[in-house]
């Protein structure tokens, strides 16, 4: 019997199941369908919250305890999967938010981040391939770096596999196996698996997964289209967020422009309307991609929480039972964090992180859930 069972095979589950079984554990995980293939893969990349100061306590030191060591991170991966995520320090301009300096300088002195303002200047000397719409003013953050989804989840199966984690793809789990308020294992729709402690890492389904369950979590879908430039290495050096769009240079020159907020449940369609708002935001800001061909064109489905804020930590009355989920828009930025700290109260250590913000909630109304925080 293991230690451990994982459902949910995406970042926040995969990096859980190494954190347990560098800490001894036997780690079992079950995935739906391929593990590392829905909002990990889909993501973008970024490691820094977009617009960072307008996030809670809770979700910033969750980033900056996470991009302190992302690079020792894929260095780590690389070397034991043969597959670079591509850590790189792109750096971070977003443009047009120089209204919110003062907040933001507030935000980085207190997390100690690297920030600088500019105005009244011309953006092309940041970043030359910038148009002349793209504004005067704006945000500039050199040491946010970025990863690349795909590659980073690649060289995460690869080391689960090298460590002996026991990854069981295709597998739905349709149901917890519990006995006098203690978790006895998991319900498949094959054979059961037995286990004392069950972690819920299942993205945006695990909020539908628990409450068939009879268990309240409210994390649900949240669909993010992106389309992908094919260029050549150089056109553009800098992640660039504008308008609350952004544009992303991969070291190969292809450029990722995303990205959409729909709350349309758990479909993952693209649309031409999605396509067509991508584009034409991604011209304003740098024209030249007009140029380009669009070679591809995707949808992920975000696990959507009331305020940004996940879901860490151990039920308050089923004794197993933990839960990993709910990261909204910064799961790949908070992942390395969110595994630790889930590794921490599993295996009842004190932690470096403040478990407090992410606590199970105990009824429907724990968090405020209004459509203006939803869409921070």
């Amino acid at each position: 019997m293991p230690d451990v069972v994982i459902i949910g095979g995406g970042l926040m589950g995969m990096l859980s199941a190494r954190e347990l079984r560098l800490s001894g554990l036997k780690v079992v995980l079950i995935e739906r369908g391929q593990a590392g293939q829905e909002a990990s893969w889909a993501g973008g990349g970024i490691l820094s919250p977009l617009y960072p100061w307008r996030y809670p306590d809770g979700v910033s030191a969750l980033a900056a305890w996470s991009q302190a060591r992302y690079e020792g991170l894929c260095q780590d991966l690389w070397r034991e999967s043969g597959v670079d995520p591509e850590w790189t320090l792109s750096g971070l301009l977003m443009l047009g938010v120089v209204a919110e300096g003062l907040e933001a300088r507030r935000w980085a002195e207190r997390w100690k981040a690297v920030l600088e303002v500019f105005k009244g200047c011309d953006p092309r000397q940041w970043e030359g391939a910038l148009g002349e719409d793209a504004g005067a003013a704006g945000l500039w953050m050199p040491k946010v770096a970025q990863v690349r989804p795909p590659r980073l989840v690649r060289a995460l199966r690869q080391s689960l596999k090298k460590l002996g984690v026991e990854v069981l793809e295709g597998v739905k789990a349709t149901g917890l196996l519990v006995r006098n308020q203690t978790i006895t294992g998991v319900a498949t729709e094959g054979a059961s698996l037995a286990a004392e402690r069950v972690v819920v890492a299942g993205g945006a389904w695990s909020g539908q997964f628990l409450t068939e369950s009879g268990i309240h979590l409210p994390v649900e879908p949240v669909r993010g289209q992106m389309i992908l430039f094919r260029g050549q290495p150089g056109l553009l050096s800098k992640m660039i967020m504008g308008r609350g769009y952004y544009l992303i240079p991969r070291r190969d020159g292809h450029i990722l422009a995303g990205s959409t907020l729909e709350y349309t449940g758990f479909d993952k369609s693209t649309t031409a309307e999605a396509s067509k708002e991508l584009r034409e935001a991604a011209y304003t800001l740098v024209p030249a991609l007009k140029s380009l061909p669009v070679t591809h064109q995707w949808a992920g489905l975000r696990p959507g929480s009331p305020q940004g804020i996940p879901y860490i930590g151990a039920h308050p009355a089923i004794k197993g039972l933990y839960v990993n989920a709910g990261h909204f828009r910064n799961g790949v930025v908070t992942a390395p964090a969110s595994a630790c700290l889930l590794r921490d109260i599993l295996l009842e250590r004190t932690s470096s992180l403040d478990p407090a913000p992410y606590v199970f909630p105990c009824s429907p109304s724990s968090r405020s859930n209004s459509k203006e925080r939803r869409e921070v």
